[in-house]
């Protein structure tokens, strides 16, 4: 009850911007979009107002371009879902003043999380580590290497992941992997880690997204069924920051 009398809520980012001390944008993940909101908000809010952006996957030295304040900005990025997670990579550019990185640092102890700090670079630190591992599972996949099941199974019991990393793509989702692999891979075409297998390509385009139409990686013994069987059908999870393209919210204290 105290938590939610702390909460105030408004459609209009503008309208409230004035009255906060840190403004985390949690939008579509689209570089032009947050560019727009980000102009719009910098030409209003105090100087003194920390800008951060919850991306997974864009550069926050690009995001903060658009801005006056690139030494107040910088990158808070939960995990979903955010009241589970722990973790909250605090991302830092080249113009991050230490003040503004100790402010956030101090934000995220107070919410509970544990902090990890790195520099803007793709992915962050866990996204940069794991997003390339899923795309080589399946790719390992591909190539016929083992079943889906086997390669989970191994990776859960020989790495002692909770989750195998093919169950994982198909729960983060099909789509969602593909453009963070694509959007690396445009940004740096020579780095071969980025490179987005081509069945996850044919799968999205087909509309093949994941858990949500009923079957994904994990129901299939083989990927090279897909050749074979072109009426397989892949599945996943709304992509959780979608839901935030539209709302605001503020809070007075924690």
């Amino acid at each position: 009850e105290n938590t939610m009398g702390a909460i105030s809520t408004a459609t209009d980012a503008c309208s409230v911007v004035k009255d906060t001390d840190l403004v985390i944008e949690a939008i579509v993940e689209n570089m032009g979009v947050k560019h727009k909101l980000f102009k719009e908000l910098d030409s209003i809010a105090p100087q003194n107002v920390i800008f951060t952006s919850n991306t997974s996957s864009l550069s926050i030295t690009e995001i903060a371009e658009v801005t006056s304040r690139k030494d107040r900005f910088g990158g808070l990025h939960f995990f979903n879902p955010v009241p589970v997670m722990k973790l909250l990579e605090i991302v830092k550019t080249a113009d991050t003043s230490a003040e503004t990185l100790s402010a956030l640092t101090a934000f995220g102890k107070k919410l509970g999380k544990v902090t990890v700090e790195c520099s803007d670079t793709p992915g962050f630190i866990v996204n940069r580590l794991l997003v390339p591992n899923l795309a080589e599972a399946i790719k390992m996949l591909e190539r016929g290497v083992a079943s889906a099941e086997d390669i989970d199974t191994a990776m859960r019991l020989g790495a002692g992941h909770p989750m195998g990393p093919l169950q994982l793509a198909d729960y983060v989702g099909l789509d969602t992997c593909c453009f963070i692999l694509e959007g690396w891979s445009e940004k740096y075409p020579d780095v071969e880690l980025f490179k987005t297998p081509e069945s996850l390509k044919q799968l999205v385009s087909e509309g093949k997204l994941g858990n949500k139409t009923g079957e994904a990686f994990t129901s299939i013994n083989t990927l090279l069924n897909y050749s074979r069987t072109p009426d397989l059908r892949f599945i996943l999870i709304l992509d959780y920051y979608s839901f935030y393209s539209e709302r605001i919210i503020t809070c007075d204290q924690i």
